[in-house]
């Protein structure tokens, strides 16, 4: 039989220990949020619904999102056992120079729709991590604003272990009026920004219907339905209402939606001989972003651009568009090792970056992960958004047994394949 006593007071008292209250709401609900998806939401929460859905969303039924994702939650990693790696470096060169982390800040439009401090936020959590931001082309701060927020960053502390210099990368699209793409990009390269990616996969705005539900405009305008959904929400509504005018930095055109502005900017003609013009005007690296297939990979190494991102720009222009993450081993094996590939669309953990750099992958660019806590917690949640997938980085690679990002191959991971396509040929004998 158990044998039962009475309580002793004292191990009563050492069980009941509370933990101090943390009055500082910020802080205690992004302490909370384990993941990223614990920081969507909670800027679900907090965000007007326009401006969350704006981030959140993609074009016409968002199935390119889905399988982005769905394709790093169907990885199986392969561990190696006895294989102690007590400590992990997660430093990278790339393009070069460092990154503390094997990922950057993505870019993205229309930064300080989401949360006031927008890019200046992104900028700085980037630098005191020790990697790289980019900026948009759409982006809500100036080049030289983002480029100032970064070098006052590098003079204080901090989190990134060793002296990491901080790294502006700038997105470009090329415009219908060419003289504001050129500009734009003399502009980058004379504040200091080292790499420019050239971006190709928006000759025209894909159809993303939860802005046209929404209503959605630049800037957004107050209607009775935003005017009911800000009654939770009154922070938001104070910030964009006490703060400077949420417009483009580098550009004037400001009316309309998003789609309309996309297409009335951005030029289907784009060609390599605006890649040639782009090229000759800057001075540092450039990388092709939003290649979607081996062919235009192994075409784009030899006209000679410093590399890649394979990109379906998170879902946002063409639906059912190829997985960046399927498609990054074939184009590893084309382009062979001495090429720069990157990639972005779908990174909800630290796991999928661990993932694709054994896959191949050189750097990865992280957009929504960023802009999910920067709606959670302005700079601090960015930090916090950082933090959370340096954690699931070390934890994986100490889990695999690797001590350095070098180790990882393709052997540590199996690309669970849901998607099988249908040979051409069998098709065509179907049909006789």
């Amino acid at each position: 039989m158990v044998q039962r006593q009475l309580p002793n007071p004292a191990e009563l008292l050492e069980l009941m220990k509370f933990k101090k209250p943390e009055l500082d709401g910020r802080k205690r609900r992004l302490e909370g949020a384990l993941t990223i998806n614990d920081l969507r939401t909670i800027a679900k929460r907090r965000t007007p619904k326009a401006a969350f859905d704006y981030t959140d969303g993609s074009a016409e039924g968002e199935i390119s999102l889905a399988r982005a994702r769905q394709a790093f939650e169907d990885v199986e990693f392969h561990p190696g056992i006895l294989r102690p790696a007590p400590e992990v470096d997660t430093s990278v060169d790339i393009l070069g120079g460092p990154s503390a982390l094997p990922f950057g800040i993505a870019p993205t439009g229309f930064t300080r729709l989401m949360q006031t401090e927008g890019e200046i936020a992104g900028a700085g959590a980037a630098a005191a991590a020790g990697i790289p931001f980019t900026l948009s082309t759409l982006g809500t701060t100036s080049i030289e604003g983002v480029k100032a927020e970064t070098l006052r960053q590098a003079q204080g502390p901090r989190q990134a272990q060793g002296p990491v210099p901080p790294r502006n990368w700038f997105q470009l699209y090329v415009m219908r009026d060419r003289e504001i793409s050129y500009e734009l990009t003399r502009r980058a390269a004379a504040a200091g920004f080292d790499t420019l990616h050239f971006t190709v996969d928006t000759p025209v705005a894909g159809a993303r219907l939860r802005d046209k539900r929404n209503g959605f405009s630049i800037p957004p305008q107050l209607t009775l339905g935003t005017i009911i959904n800000a009654i939770p929400r009154p922070w938001w509504w104070f910030d964009f209402l006490t703060t400077p005018k949420l417009e483009f930095a580098s550009l004037s055109t400001t009316g309309g939606t998003v789609g309309e502005l996309l297409d009335a900017a951005m030029d289907p003609t784009i060609s390599y001989d605006d890649l040639a013009v782009i090229r000759s005007l800057w001075p540092g690296k450039i990388v092709i972003k939003g290649v979607q297939n081996v062919e235009d990979a192994v075409r784009l190494k030899g006209e000679g651009v410093d590399g890649i991102v394979l990109s379906n720009h998170g879902g946002r222009q063409l639906d059912r568009a190829p997985i960046p993450f399927h498609l990054l081993p074939a184009v590893r094996k084309a382009v062979g090792d001495d090429f720069t590939v990157m990639m972005d669309t779908g990174i909800m953990n630290g796991a999928d970056i661990v993932a694709a750099v054994a896959l191949g992958a050189d750097f990865t660019l992280i957009g929504r992960a960023y802009l999910y806590g920067l709606m959670a917690g302005g700079r601090q949640g960015v930090d916090r958004t950082i933090e959370i997938l340096r954690t699931e980085i070390e934890r994986t690679m100490r889990l695999l047994g690797v001590a350095s990002l070098a180790e990882l191959d393709p052997g540590h991971v199996t690309q669970l394949q849901r998607l099988t396509p249908i040979a051409r040929d069998a098709v065509e004998a179907a049909a006789r």
